[in-house]
C-alpha cells in the first residue's frame, strides 16, 4: 500500500514538470563545414615545439622534442582570473578544425624543461568559434566570460591525447540558444627513444578532431514547427548548455538522415504511467480490503468456537 501511494505520488510530481516541456525533441543537423572553434591552452612554462592540420593521419614523428613548424593560427592573451583577480592568466589560442568531412584535426607538441610539480599536464579549454575571438571588440572579457561558463579539461604529459569534438545546442526557456561541447579522449603512451640527456625534458602530444558532422540540437516541439536553418556558425561562443537528459537509445550518428527527430519527452506518456499507478493503487486498497474482511470473519469464528466450548465446560 505504502509504495503504490509512493509511486503515484512521484508520477504526479514527474507529470507537472513534464507539463512545463511539453514535447521535447533531438535532432542531429549535418553540416559540412564547422565553424572553426577556438582552443585555449594554458601551458604554463611549456613550449609549443610544432602545431600542424593533418587529413586522417599524422605522419611519423621527425626530431621528437625539438621547435618545428607552427603552421596553425595562434594567438596569445594575458588575462586576469575570473574567479581570483590576483592571479594572471596567459592562454594560447589556437584555430581549431574545420572540415569534418576530410578529417581534418590539429596536431600540437609541447615541451617542459623543468617542473617542481609532482605531476605535469596542460589545460585547455573550447569555445565554439575562433573568429568571434578575433573580431571580439574586448578579447579579455570574451575569455573571462568564456572560461567562467566553460569547463577546462587537461592532458598530462609522456602520452598522446586524442579528443574527439561533438557539439550540443540547446534552447534555453527565455529564447537563448546555448552550446555545449562534448569529447571523447583516447590516451597513447609515446614511447620516448631520444637519448638519455635529452630525456629529462618531458613532452606532450595532444590531437583535436571532430567526431562527426552531426550537430546534436535539443529544442521544444514548437520550435520543430518553424522553419530552421541551424549551421555551426550560428552557435554563441560561450554559452554552455545545462545537461540535457534523452529518454530511450540514441542512434549511430552515421545512419541518420540530414535530420533526424526524436520524441524524448511526452506527457501522455506520463499520463498512462499515472493510469497504471492508480490501478495499482486501486488493487492494493482492494487487497487490504480483503485482507481485513478475512481478519474479522477468522476473530468471529474464533469467538464463536470459544463461546462453543466454555457452554460445554459449563
Amino acid at each position: 500500500m505504502a509504495v503504490a501511494v509512493f509511486l503515484v505520488y512521484q508520477t504526479i510530481t514527474d507529470f507537472r514538470e513534464k507539463l512545463k516541456h511539453p514535447v521535447m525533441s533531438v535532432s542531429y543537423k549535418e553540416v559540412d563545414l564547422y565553424d572553426a572553434p577556438g582552443i585555449a591552452l594554458y601551458p604554463g612554462q611549456a613550449q609549443l615545439l610544432s602545431c600542424k592540420h593533418h587529413y586522417e593521419v599524422i605522419p611519423p614523428l621527425r626530431s621528437p622534442g625539438r621547435p618545428g613548424d607552427v603552421n596553425c593560427t595562434t594567438q596569445r592573451i594575458n588575462y586576469t582570473d575570473p574567479f581570483s583577480n590576483q592571479t594572471l592568466k596567459s592562454a594560447l589560442i589556437v584555430r581549431g578544425p574545420r572540415e569534418v568531412k576530410k578529417r581534418e584535426l590539429v596536431f600540437l607538441q609541447f615541451r617542459l624543461n623543468q617542473s617542481s610539480e609532482d605531476f605535469s599536464a596542460i589545460d585547455y579549454l573550447l569555445f565554439s568559434s575562433f573568429q568571434e575571438f578575433l573580431h571580439s571588440p574586448d578579447r579579455v572579457g570574451f575569455m573571462q566570460a568564456c572560461e567562467s561558463a566553460s569547463s577546462s579539461w587537461k592532458f598530462s604529459g609522456g602520452f598522446r591525447t586524442w579528443v574527439k569534438m561533438s557539439l550540443v545546442e540547446t534552447k534555453e526557456e527565455d529564447g537563448r540558444e546555448a552550446v555545449e561541447f562534448r569529447q571523447e579522449t583516447s590516451v597513447v603512451n609515446y614511447i620516448d627513444q631520444r637519448p638519455a640527456a635529452e630525456k629529462s625534458a618531458q613532452l606532450f602530444f595532444v590531437v583535436f578532431e571532430w567526431k562527426d558532422p552531426f550537430i546534436q540540437k535539443v529544442q521544444d516541439d514548437g520550435d520543430l514547427r518553424k522553419p530552421n536553418r541551424m549551421s555551426a556558425v550560428e552557435s554563441p561562443a560561450f554559452r554552455r548548455a545545462p545537461p540535457v537528459a534523452v529518454k530511450g537509445p540514441i542512434p549511430d550518428s552515421q545512419c541518420l538522415s540530414k535530420e533526424t527527430g526524436i520524441i524524448t519527452a511526452n506527457p501522455w506518456n506520463t499520463i498512462a504511467l499515472l493510469c497504471g499507478a492508480f490501478l495499482a493503487l486501486f488493487k492494493a486498497a482492494e487487497f487490504a480490503k480483503l485482507s481485513v474482511k478475512w481478519m474479522i470473519k477468522i476473530r468471529k469464528r474464533y469467538l464463536k468456537k470459544r463461546g462453543q466450548a466454555t457452554n460445554h465446560i459449563s
